[in-house]
C-alpha cells in the first residue's frame, strides 16, 4: 500500500502525490454517498478500524461535498471516525508491545491511524462551523425554532466531547514507534492542533457549559505539548489567539496553567510570557483589543499559578514603565498574587524578603500612578494583600499614609478603593484600635522614660572598651625597647646589679610560680610600669629556669627581651583575656548583663510598638475625619463605601468611631433611595441586631447601644434616630416587648442609672410610641408620677424629654381623620404641667425654658379649651413673680436700712427679680405663638371636619330624585360645590383671621396685659440691660408680632432698631431668625426692611453672620425674598474666615444655580457692588468669589450675553480698578465661538482701556484659553485679535515714552484703526425691552451709576436712637418719618390655600 501523508490542503488528496503517495482514486457523488457510508459502516464492523485504508475515499468524499451532503450522512461518517479512532487506542497497545513488527504491518497501522485522525478532525471543524452558524441564526429567535436549534448545539458538544476524548486516548499511546526513527510529521500534529485551536475560538467556549469540552482541548493540547513537541507552537499560537479572540485569556490562563503543573512543562510558561514581555508600547497600543486580552490573561494566570510566575517577572516588569495602562494593571495584580501567595510569611529566605520588599516598592510607586485605573486597582490589590494579613507590620504605617492620602484624588474609583482599603486596615491590623491617640500618649511617654533609663544604668554599667593586646604592644614597643636596653646596661654594672638582686629576691618571695609571675609582668605593663616588668622578666629566669614563657631568655639579650615580654603580653589565642586583662571569669556578672541587654530589647520592642500604635491612630484619626466628610458627597456610590466604613470602625471599637455613626444619622431623609437604605441596613446592623444568650440580655445590648447613641445628641439626631427606631418597633421584632420592657425599668428607676440613661429610655419610648400609641398612654400616669411629680424641679431635663415623649401620641404626629384626641383639663397631667412651670417662673434654672417651651406645646396639643389653661397659668405665674418681687422688696428695704441705704442689695434684687422676669416673658411669648399656632391648625383643622361631616349627613338625607337630578347635571354642580367649598373655607380663614386681630389681645385677654411691658423692655435697653432679660423680651416681642399684621405694623420698627444697635450677639441672632419667620408670615410689611436683614451678614459677630446667612438662604430659595443685588453680601462670604459659614455661602449659591438663569441675572450686579471703590475689596478676594460665581455659567448663550453685558460696564467704569475688576471678569467666563464673536463687536468699549496692564493681561489669557484644542480657521481669528490687543497696548505705552513716534505709531496702526472702525456696535435692537423701549444709555449716568440704582425717591437715613440711663420715658425706636414704605406688593398665596397646607 501506497504512504498516507497528511496534506495541507484537503484538495490535494485528489492531485497526483509523488512516488508510492497514496492518492484518492475515487470521489463518491452526493447523490451515492448514503450507500457508501453504509458499506463503510458494514466494513468496520467486519474488519475493524483498519478498514479505513480501503474506504478512505468514503470519508473524503463526505468532506469534498460537505456542503451539499445531508446533516444526518455527515453525523454517521462522524460517528463511525470516532468509533475507528477508539478502536484503533484499543488496538494499537499490544500491537506497540510486540518485539518484532512487521513493516508491512506498521505501515498499515500508521495509514490507519493518520488517514483516520485527519478524516476526524476535518470533519469535527466542518460540523463546528456549521454549529456556529446555526447559533448565530437561531440565537436571535423565540419559541420552537429557537428551542429545537438549542436542542441541536446541545448534541453536538455531546457529539465534540466524544471526539475530543477519543482523540486523547490515541496520542496518549506511545505512537511515535509507528513512524521511522519514531518521529511524527509536522503536519499530523498541525492536523489535531489546529482542531483544537478552531474549537477554541467559538465564543461559547468560555461559558460554565462548555466546561467538559474545554477541560478536553486543554488536556490533548498538553498530550501534544508533552509528547509531540508542540511547545514553541502552542506559545506562538497563544499570543495570536489573544489578539483577536476576547474570550480567551481566561481559557488560556487556565490551559498555561493546567500544562505547567499537571504535565511538568513549566518551559510552556516562559515562552508565553516572553512573547509577551517583548511587545513595545507601540505595538500595543496598535494592537487595540490585544492588550487588553493580554492583560486579563497576565492577571488570571498570576491567580492561578503565582509561584511559577517568579522566574519570569523581571520581562513584565519593563511594562510598568510603557503606555499601556491596562498592562500596568495586569503586572501590578500578578505581583500582589505573588506576595499573597508566595512571598509571605516569616520563613522567607534573604533572596525572597528581598523580592518582597522589591514588589512592595514597585507597587508602592504605582499609587501615584497618572491612570486613575491603574491607581485604583494596586489599591484593590493592597486590599488582598492587608485581608490576607501579608502585609509586613513595618509597611504598615507607610502604604496606610499613602491609603489616606488617595482620600483626596480627583478619580471617584479610587477614593471608593481608598476607603475599602482603610477599612481593610482597622479589621485587619495588629494593634489595640480601642485606645485614641490621646490615650496612647502617656503611655509612650512613661516607656520612653523608662527606657532612656534603662540605658543610662547600662551605660553606667559598661565596661570600658577592650583594645586587643596586640594594638597595646604596638602602641608600647618603643618606650618599651628603651627600657630594656636601659635595664640591660644597669645589668652590667656591679653596684646596679646588688641592688636589682636584692629586689629580686623580693619578687622571688611574692611569686609562686611562673604563671603568676608572667600575670604580674602583664599588670605592670598595662599600667605603664615598664621598668618593673622588664626587671621581673630578668629576674624570672633565673627563678623558673625550667618554664616555657622565659626558656628564650638563656641568652639575654634586648630582641630575647623583647620576644618574652611580647608573648607574655599578647599571649597565645587561648589565653590571651587572662594574660592581658586578669580579669578571671565571672558568670554570674555575664547572666546579669544577658539578663540587662534581654530587658532591654523587650522595653525597645514595646516602645516600638506603642510608636506604631500611636501612628496607626493618629491615621485612623484622620481618615475617620476624611471620611465622615464624604457622607454628604453627591457620587451615591462613595458615600455607600463611607457608610460601610463607619460601620466597620464602628464595630471594631475605633475611637472616635461614633461620630461618623452620627452624622450619616441625617442621610435617612435622603432622596436616594439607595443611599437611605444603606443607612437603615448601617444601623439595623450596629444596633438594631444585638448580640446574646437570651432575649432579655439582647434586649439590654440595644437599649444600651440606642442609649449611647442619644448622649449628647442634636435634636436633629434625635429626629433622625425617631425614624429607624420607628421601623424597629413596626417591623413586629420579637424584641419589642421586652425592649419596652426594660426601658420602663430604667425610666423608673427599678435599676440602677444614671440621668442620661433615664433621658434616653423615655425619648426611646416616645419613638416606640409613633409606631404603638398604647405604649405610652398606657402608662400615662407613671410618666406623671415620675418625672413631672413633687421632684420636677430637680430635673427639668428629664422633665422637658417626658414631655417631648407624650406628645408623640397626639394627633400633630400622627395622621387621623376622625376627632381629634384630647385630655380634659382637669386631667394629672395637666396639673402637674401648669404647677411645673409656674414654680420654675420664680427658679433661676437654665433648664426651664426647655421644659417649658415643650410644655405649653404639649398643652396646646392634647387639652381641651387649652387658651383656658394657659391664661389661668400666666396669672399664676405672675402672682408668683409679684408675691416674689414684695418679698424682695421687704427684704431690700431691711437690708438697705442696716447699710445706709446701699444701692448693692438693690442691684442683687433686681438682678433676681430680671432671670424671673425673663422667664415670665418667655412664657407670654411662647403661649401666645402657639395660641396662634392652635387657632391655624388645630381649629381650623376641625372646623373643615366639622363641615365636612355635616356635608355628607346632608347628602346621606337627600332623596334619590335629588340624586338622578344631581348625576344629570353632573358637571354644573362639581363647578358649583367647589365654588361653595372655596367660599366656606374663605369664611373659616376669614374668622380666625378676625380672632387673631380682634381677640387675642383684647383687653379682656391677658395676653394684651403684657405687650407693653415687652415694649418698654425692647425700648429701654438702657435700664434692661441684663442679657437674658432683654433676650427673652426681644423673642417674646417677634412672637406677639406674628399674631395679626396690625402687632407687627406698630412693633416693626422697634424690633428692626433692636437688630441693628443691640450690644448681644445672641439678641441680634434671634432677631435674624425672628424676622425671617415674620418674612414668611407678613411679607408686604417686611419687604421694605429687606436690605437691613441683608446688612447683617457682614456682622462683626461670626455666630450672627451664620444666623443671617442660613435664614437668607431659606427665604430665598423658597421664594419668600426676591433675589436682588443685595445678593452680593452673601457673595462675601464666600471668602469668610469662618470655614462653615463659607460653606453655607457656597451652599446657597449651589442651591441657587438649580433656578434657571438666577446667578446669571444676578453677575453683572454683583460684580457692580463688589469693585465698588468704597467698598474697598482687594482683587485677591474678587477673584477668589468670581471664580466660583462664574463656575455656575455653563450656556453658551448665557456667556454671550454677559460678555457684551460686562463690555458694555466699561464705558460706565471710572476708575483703573474698576476696569481691571471687569477684564478679571471677562477672563473667568469659560468663553466659546460665539461669546468671542461678542467680545470683538465690543472692541470700542474697552479698546481705549487696553494701556492698563490689569486690562491687559486678562484679556490676553482669554486668548491663550481660545486657541487650545481651536479648529484652524477659528485659531486664526484669535491670532488675529490677540495682535490687535497687544499693537494697542504697546501703542500707547510708546505714546506715553517718546511723543515723536506719533506719525510711526499712526501708520503702523492705521490698519488696526480702520479695523475697529469697521467692528460693527451692537445691535440697538439688543438694547429695547419686551415693549420696544431703549433703556437708557449707561454712560449718561455719573459716577454713582457703577452700583445698582437706588430707588428714586429718597428718604431721610434712619436714625436709630436708644434711650440714656437718665431719659427713661424717651422710646428707642425710629420715626415714623424714618420707616420705609411698601414699594412693590408681594404676591401671596391665599389664606384658604395656606390653611390646607
Amino acid at each position: 500500500m501506497s504512504d498516507f501523508f497528511v496534506p495541507v490542503c484537503v484538495g490535494d488528496l485528489v492531485k497526483t502525490g509523488g512516488i508510492n503517495q497514496y492518492v484518492v482514486q475515487n470521489v463518491v457523488s452526493p447523490k451515492q454517498l448514503p450507500s457508501s457510508v453504509s458499506k463503510f459502516k458494514a466494513a468496520f464492523r467486519s474488519q475493524g478500524p483498519l478498514c479505513v485504508l480501503e474506504h478512505f475515499d468514503t470519508g473524503y468524499s463526505v468532506l469534498q461535498h460537505s456542503n451539499s451532503v445531508a446533516l444526518t450522512v455527515k453525523e454517521d461518517t462522524l460517528e463511525l471516525l470516532v468509533q475507528a479512532i477508539c478502536g484503533l487506542a484499543a488496538s494499537l497497545p499490544s500491537f506497540l508491545a510486540s518485539v518484532s513488527v512487521p513493516a508491512a504491518e506498521r505501515k498499515e497501522n500508521l495509514n490507519a491511524v493518520k488517514m483516520s485522525v485527519f478524516l476526524l478532525c476535518k470533519l469535527t471543524e466542518n460540523l463546528e462551523s456549521y454549529s456556529c452558524r446555526q447559533g448565530i441564526v437561531t440565537a436571535p429567535g423565540k419559541g420552537k425554532k429557537a428551542k429545537a436549534g438549542g436542542e441541536g448545539l446541545l448534541q453536538w458538544d455531546a457529539e465534540r466531547e466524544n471526539v475530543l476524548q477519543a482523540l486523547i486516548q490515541l496520542l496518549q499511546l506511545d505512537i511515535c514507534s509507528l513512524w521511522s526513527l519514531s518521529l511524527v510529521e509536522e503536519e499530523f500534529i498541525s492536523c489535531v492542533t489546529c482542531l483544537c485551536y478552531k474549537l477554541l475560538e467559538n465564543p461559547t467556549i468560555s461559558h460554565v457549559k462548555s466546561k467538559p469540552t474545554r477541560d478536553s482541548i486543554i488536556h490533548l493540547l498538553g498530550v501534544l505539548i508533552k509528547k509531540y513537541s508542540h511547545l514553541l507552537g502552542a506559545s506562538v499560537k497563544v499570543i495570536q489567539l489573544l489578539q483577536h479572540f476576547e474570550h480567551l485569556p481566561s481559557v488560556f490562563a487556565q490551559a498555561v496553567s493546567v500544562w505547567s503543573t499537571e504535565f511538568g512543562v513549566r518551559a510552556v510558561i516562559g515562552e508565553v510570557i516572553r512573547e509577551i514581555g517583548q511587545k513595545s508600547s507601540e505595538e500595543l497600543a496598535r494592537e487595540g483589543s490585544g492588550v487588553k486580552a493580554f492583560s486579563s490573561f497576565l492577571s488570571e494566570l498570576g491567580a492561578l499559578a503565582p509561584e511559577l510566575m517568579i522566574p519570569n517577572i523581571s520581562v513584565l516588569i519593563t511594562h510598568l514603565e510603557g503606555e499601556s495602562h491596562s498592562m500596568r494593571v495586569a503586572v501590578c495584580e500578578v505581583l500582589g498574587e505573588i506576595l499573597v501567595r508566595v512571598l509571605c510569611g516569616d520563613g522567607l529566605d534573604e533572596s525572597g524578603k528581598a523580592d518582597r520588599d522589591r514588589f512592595f516598592d514597585t507597587l508602592q510607586e504605582h499609587l501615584h500612578d497618572t491612570h486613575s485605573h491603574v491607581r485604583t486597582r494596586v489599591l484593590q490589590v493592597y486590599t488582598r494583600i492587608v485581608n490576607s494579613k501579608a502585609l509586613p507590620l513595618c509597611r504598615y504605617s507607610e502604604v496606610m499614609e499613602l491609603a489616606v492620602g488617595r482620600l483626596m484624588d480627583k478619580s471617584i474609583n479610587v477614593v471608593k478603593s481608598s476607603i475599602q482599603l482603610l477599612a481593610a486596615f482597622i479589621a485587619h491590623n495588629p494593634y489595640s484600635c480601642k485606645l485614641s491617640s490621646t490615650d496612647l500618649r502617656k503611655p509612650l511617654e512613661k516607656e520612653t522614660t523608662k527606657l532612656r533609663q534603662m540605658k543610662e544604668k547600662l551605660e553606667e554599667k559598661a565596661p570600658v572598651a577592650v583594645i586587643k593586646a596586640s594594638e597595646l604592644w604596638a602602641a608600647m614597643e618603643p618606650e618599651l625597647l628603651i627600657t630594656v636596653e636601659t635595664e640591660l646596661e644597669r645589668k652590667n654594672d656591679p653596684e646596679k646589679q646588688e641592688q636589682q638582686d636584692e629586689k629580686d629576691v623580693e619578687d622571688e618571695k611574692e611569686a609562686e610560680d611562673d604563671r603568676a609571675t608572667a600575670v604580674q609582668i602583664a599588670q605592670y605593663l598595662r599600667v605603664n610600669k615598664y621598668r618593673n616588668a622588664v626587671r621581673l622578666c630578668i629576674s624570672a629566669h633565673s627563678c623558673f629556669p625550667e618554664s616555657e614563657m622565659f626558656a628564650s631568655l638563656s641568652t639575654l639579650s634586648a630582641e630575647t627581651l623583647m620576644d618574652t615580654l611580647a608573648l607574655i603580653f599578647k599571649g597565645s589565642d587561648e589565653d590571651t583575656a587572662e594574660l592581658s586583662q586578669n580579669l578571671p571569669p565571672h558568670p554570674e556578672k555575664e547572666g546579669e548583663t544577658q539578663g540587662d541587654d534581654g530587658e532591654l530589647k523587650k522595653q525597645e520592642m514595646l516602645v516600638q510598638y506603642l510608636k506604631d500604635t500611636e501612628t496607626f491612630a493618629l491615621q485612623v484619626e484622620r481618615a475617620i475625619s476624611v471620611i465622615n466628610t464624604m457622607l454628604y458627597w453627591k457620587t451615591t456610590s462613595v458615600v455607600q463605601e463611607a457608610v460601610q466604613f463607619c460601620v466597620t470602625v464602628c464595630e471594631f471599637s475605633v475611637a472616635n468611631s461614633v461620630s461618623g455613626v452620627r452624622k450619616m444619622l441625617p442621610l435617612v431623609w435622603s432622596t436616594d433611595a439607595a443611599i437611605k437604605d444603606a443607612v437603615v441596613q448601617a444601623y439595623r446592623r450596629l444596633y438594631l441586631n444585638p448580640q446574646g444568650d437570651t432575649i432579655r440580655m439582647k434586649a439590654q445590648t440595644l437599649v444600651d447601644s440606642l442609649s449611647e447613641l442619644m448622649v449628647d445628641a442634636s435634636l436633629g439626631t434625635i429626629q433622625c434616630l425617631e425614624e429607624i427606631v420607628q421601623e424597629f418597633f413596626g417591623s413586629g421584632s420579637n424584641l419589642q416587648s421586652t425592649v419596652v420592657q426594660v426601658l420602663w425599668e430604667r425610666f423608673t428607676g427599678k435599676r440602677e442609672t444614671s440621668g442620661l440613661n433615664r433621658r434616653a429610655a423615655v425619648l426611646l419610648l416616645g419613638m416606640a410610641a409613633r409606631a404603638e400609641r398604647e405604649v405610652v398612654l398606657s402608662n400615662l400616669d407613671t410618666l406623671c408620677s415620675v418625672a413631672l411629680g413633687e421632684k420636677v424641679t430637680e430635673d427639668f431635663l428629664l422633665a422637658r424629654d417626658t414631655v417631648i415623649t407624650i406628645c408623640s401620641i397626639t394627633d400633630h404626629v400622627r395622621q387621623s381623620k376622625g376627632a381629634p384626641f384630647r385630655l380634659p383639663q382637669d386631667h394629672q397631667l395637666f396639673t402637674s404641667l401648669t404647677r411645673a412651670i409656674a414654680e420654675g417662673v420664680v427658679m433661676e434654672d437654665p433648664y426651664w425654658q426647655s421644659f417649658m417651651e415643650q410644655a405649653v406645646r404639649l398643652i396646646y396639643f392634647l387639652a381641651e379649651s387649652p387658651e383656658q389653661l394657659c391664661s389661668r397659668l400666666l396669672q399664676r405665674s405672675g402672682r408668683l413673680l409679684l408675691d416674689q418681687i414684695a418679698e424682695g422688696g421687704e427684704l431690700n428695704k431691711d437690708a438697705g436700712q442696716m447699710q445706709d441705704g446701699s444701692q448693692e442689695s438693690i442691684e442683687e434684687g433686681d438682678q433676681v427679680n430680671c432671670v424671673c422676669l425673663a422667664q415670665l416673658l418667655a412664657l407670654c411669648g411662647c403661649v401666645a405663638f402657639w395660641q396662634v399656632s392652635h387657632l391655624e391648625r388645630s381649629v381650623s383643622t376641625e372646623l373643615r371636619r366639622r363641615r365636612r361631616e355635616t356635608e355628607e349627613r346632608e347628602e346621606k338625607e337627600k332623596s334619590p330624585s335629588s340624586k338622578a337630578k344631581q348625576t344629570a347635571n353632573e358637571s354644573a354642580m362639581e363647578e358649583e360645590l367647589g365654588l361653595i367649598g372655596a367660599s366656606a373655607e374663605d369664611t373659616e380663614a376669614e374668622l380666625i383671621r378676625k380672632i387673631c386681630e380682634t381677640e387675642l389681645l383684647a383687653d379682656e385677654n391677658l395676653l394684651c396685659a403684657f405687650l407693653p411691658l415687652l415694649v418698654k423692655v425692647c425700648s429701654s435697653p438702657g435700664h434692661y440691660s441684663h442679657p437674658q432679660l432683654t433676650t427673652a423680651a426681644c423673642l417674646a416681642l417677634s412672637q406677639y408680632m406674628m399674631i395679626s399684621p396690625s402687632v407687627c405694623e406698630d412693633n416693626i420698627r422697634l424690633l428692626f432698631t433692636v437688630l441693628e444697635r443691640s450690644a448681644f450677639p445672641v439678641v441680634r441672632a434671634n432677631a435674624i431668625i425672628a424676622l425671617g419667620d415674620l418674612t414668611v408670615r407678613f411679607p408686604n410689611i417686611l419687604e421694605p426692611w429687606t436690605q437691613n436683614l441683608y446688612a447683617r451678614l457682614s456682622d462683626e459677630v461670626p455666630s450672627v453672620r451664620q444666623t443671617a446667612v442660613t435664614v437668607l438662604t431659606q427665604l430665598v430659595l423658597k421664594d419668600v425674598l426676591k433675589v436682588k443685588g443685595q445678593v452680593s453680601e452673601v457673595a462675601v462670604l464666600l471668602i469668610d474666615p469662618e470655614p462653615h459659614i463659607t460653606n453655607l455661602a457656597l451652599n446657597f449659591f449651589n442651591e441657587l444655580a438649580s433656578k434657571d438663569n438666577a446667578i446669571y441675572n444676578l453677575l453683572p450686579d454683583i460684580i457692580s457692588r463688589l469693585s465698588d471703590p468704597e467698598r474697598g475689596m482687594s482683587s485677591e478676594d474678587f477673584n477668589t468669589i468670581m471664580k466660583q460665581l462664574f463656575s455656575y455659567i455653563t450656556k453658551e448663550r448665557q456667556t454671550e450675553s454677559l460678555v457684551e453685558k460686562l463690555c458694555q460696564r466699561f464705558r460706565t467704569a471710572k476708575t483703573e480698578r474698576q476696569w481691571c475688576d471687569l477684564a478679571t471678569s471677562l477672563s473667568l467666563l469659560s468663553m466659546c465661538e460665539r461669546g468671542f464673536k461678542r467680545l470683538q463687536e465690543c472692541w470700542e468699549c474697552y479698546s481705549d482701556k487696553l494701556t492698563e496692564p490689569g486690562v491687559y493681561q486678562p484679556l490676553l489669557s482669554i486668548t491663550a484659553k481660545l486657541r487650545r484644542g481651536a479648529k484652524p480657521q477659528f485659531k486664526d481669528h484669535v491670532d488675529e485679535f490677540e495682535k490687535r490687543l497687544t499693537a494697542v497696548h504697546t501703542r500707547g505705552l510708546e505714546n506715553v515714552e517718546s511723543p515723536e513716534m506719533d506719525e510711526e505709531n499712526q501708520k503702523e496702526g492705521g490698519s488696526a484703526e480702520k479695523t475697529a472702525m469697521r467692528t460693527p456696535l451692537p445691535a440697538k435692537g439688543r438694547l429695547k425691552t419686551k415693549r420696544g423701549q431703549t433703556k437708557p444709555s449707561v454712560s449718561s449716568c455719573g459716577d454713582d451709576s457703577f452700583v445698582t440704582p437706588q430707588r428714586s425717591r429718597k428718604s431721610k437715613k434712619p436714625v436709630i436712637v436708644f434711650t440714656s440711663d437718665e431719659e427713661e420715658d424717651d422710646d428707642a425706636v425710629m420715626a415714623e418719618s424714618e420707616t420705609p414704605k411698601v414699594t412693590t406688593p408681594i404676591a401671596r398665596t391665599s389664606r384658604r390655600a395656606r390653611l390646607r397646607n
